[in-house]
């Protein structure tokens, strides 16, 4: 498979990290993305006339859109990524992948915003972005009480991955993840993941402070 990437960008390290995790071996071809706007040159919108990243190639599929690389990947790496096992699996990760495009729209639109200068509503967008942690984190809360550590399942599945990055980096954005205990046992126990890789601003779990065994039994706090 062929991963047109670029390293800082979190839909690429999306695609990186799920790949690392089932153990798939990608060829990744960089794309200068910022200050270059290479994605927008002729070759790549004959990929995806969309101009955005990633876009994969395996054989004669051509996917352009994060969601549908997650399942083909997952796809080849058997059922528990999909977390068929349990009810109502599909449904639930629709919802999942589906609430990702939230976290691309307001917190990933925050960090482009603060970091490279793009055009939009600082504010605004890590408001969007504060209630979508918001809802994340009453979510995962819930999950911490019928002592499941994942979105879906017990173990981790592409609704998790869908949603890590643009959480992690939402510091990045100006968005701070300190009143929402249950995100940060989550990315946690996703950077424990055996094959788990880095980007810029995402490290692995033993390069982190060690964060606090905090109990289910109190209310998810939320910030203002």
């Amino acid at each position: 498979m062929k991963l047109y990437d670029y390293i800082l960008s979190p839909d690429c390290y999306t695609i990186r990290l799920m790949a690392a995790l089932i153990g798939m071996p990608l060829t990744l071809r960089p794309v200068d993305m910022h200050p270059g706007r290479e994605h927008l040159a002729p070759h790549l919108l004959a990929l995806n006339p969309a101009g955005s990243l990633p876009i994969l190639k395996d054989g004669d599929l051509l996917l352009t859109e994060e969601s549908a690389m997650l399942v083909h990947l997952a796809t080849q790496a058997g059922p528990d990524w999909l977390a068929r096992d349990m009810p109502h699996a599909v449904a639930e990760q629709q919802q999942w992948l589906s609430f990702s495009s939230r976290l691309t729209g307001s917190l990933g639109q925050a960090r482009l915003c603060a970091m490279f200068e793009a055009p939009g509503d600082l504010a605004a967008l890590q408001q969007n972005g504060i209630i979508a942690l918001r809802t994340l984190e009453a979510a995962l809360f819930e999950k911490r009480l019928r002592q499941q550590t994942f979105l879906v399942s017990n173990h981790p599945t592409i609704s998790d991955i869908a949603c890590f990055a643009h959480v992690v980096l939402a510091p990045d954005g100006g968005v701070s993840l300190d009143p929402y205990p249950s995100i940060r046992l989550w990315q946690r126990a996703i950077r424990a993941l055996p094959g788990f890789i880095e980007m810029p601003g995402i490290y692995r779990r033993h390069d982190l402070n060690a964060e606090p065994d905090t109990s289910a039994g109190g209310a998810p706090q939320q910030q203002m």
